[in-house]
């Protein structure tokens, strides 16, 4: 069971989406590590494998689910011990079907669980015994160490599927549990109309403060170095480094970038020097060779804002190319800092939150509401 555990791996530029979960591998000894599992079906375990070899090192111990009293075993140079009268809950086949399901939901596909939910209905929109038999065959798919969860209710738990699938007078998957009596039959009969009903409701509800498309696609606002400002910019007039001139307290600045770096240093001259600079790259090496201001850590998102909104409010061509990236995420990227790009999945992106927040601030004044 991998939680909610996000990784990813690179391949040929392509950010492939996985997650995690501990696993012992045997190594000469057993060493307490993690088990990488990838949307593409690849699994790293101390080397990428697919599936199909996934397998073979199941069968071999090479991913060990036995462990053997008096085996050494370390855990990433942090403790090392010996086993003693170790139980292991796990077999190679459910760690191999619990890692199919993952692959499964990285792709957003139906895993055993949702696979056998939908042969259940099947079955109660048509109570045939072949139905019933393919619900069965589904549930009993699903990993063992998670069936107590398909139905998503810790209070019933996998009760009333195994007990529906099981049908009257049959046996369910636990030794323990009584053959199935017809009122217990119906009860889960009854809790599956319950649930239908409740789903039916709940997924007819509108959410009172979400877009109906939770994920626009992300603008890009890739690196440029734009020398003179041109007629139709699209997303480069988006770029803090656009040469589109902005005043802020009687000075006029060639650029937000110009405006930010000279706003960062106390020495008049030196601020001069950054506005007049021909490039806003040349004017952040001017930066760069004198003190910044005290505190500009802490007060350098506040300044930013304000020169964003100075930006979009002193160039209207350029704030209607940023209300047409609609609800998009904006990902800034910004060679010189991890603080202010994205970088790659790497860094902060506070400048692409930022133009969010200022796009957020002119969609209220295109609304013209009073109220704000």
């Amino acid at each position: 069971m991998s939680g909610r555990r996000i990784t990813y791996r690179t391949a040929d530029g392509v950010r492939i989406p996985g997650t995690w979960r501990h696993a012992f591998i045997r190594n000469g000894s057993y060493f307490l590590t993690d088990l990488f599992i990838y949307a593409d079906g690849l699994i790293d375990c101390w080397g990428l494998v697919t599936l199909e070899e996934f397998e073979e090192k199941l069968r071999t111990g090479w991913v060990a689910t036995t462990l053997p009293d008096g085996a050494e075993a370390s855990a990433h140079n942090l403790a090392s011990w010996k086993f003693s009268e170790a139980r292991s809950w796990l077999t190679p086949e459910l760690v191999l079907a619990e890692v199919r399901d993952t692959i499964d939901q990285l792709n957003q596909r139906a895993d055993s669980t949702g696979r056998c939910l939908a042969a259940v209905d099947v079955f109660l929109a048509d109570r045939t015994e072949e139905n019933r038999v393919a619900a069965q065959t589904a549930f009993l798919a699903i990993p063992t160490s998670q069936r107590r969860y398909a139905l998503g209710d810790m209070d019933s738990k996998d009760w009333p599927l195994r007990v529906l699938v099981a049908g009257p007078g049959g046996r369910t998957y636990l030794p323990v549990d009584p053959p199935v009596s017809q009122e217990s039959y119906n009860r889960a009969i009854e809790y599956f109309e319950e649930r239908t009903r409740w789903n039916t409701e709940h997924d007819s509800r509108v959410a009172a403060d979400e877009p109906a498309t939770p994920y626009a696609p992300a603008v890009h606002l890739h690196h440029s170095y734009p020398n003179k400002p041109v007629a139709d910019p699209g997303h480069h007039g988006l770029r803090n480094n656009y040469p589109a001139p902005i005043t802020v307290e009687d000075v006029v600045y060639p650029s937000v970038a110009h405006a930010y770096w000279a706003l960062s240093v106390t020495r008049p001259e030196v601020r001069s020097a950054i506005a007049a600079a021909a490039t806003a790259a040349a004017a952040g090496e001017l930066a760069a060779k004198t003190a910044r201001r005290e505190g500009w850590d802490h007060i350098r998102l506040t300044v930013m804002t304000s020169l964003l909104r100075a930006k979009y409010d002193q160039h209207p061509e350029l704030a209607q190319i940023l209300l047409a990236t609609g609800n998009s995420t904006l990902i800034y990227d910004d060679v010189n800092s991890a603080f202010w790009g994205d970088n790659g999945g790497c860094g902060r992106n506070w400048t692409g939150r930022l133009l969010e927040l200022v796009r957020s601030d002119l969609h209220v004044r295109h609304c013209g509401d009073p109220g704000l």
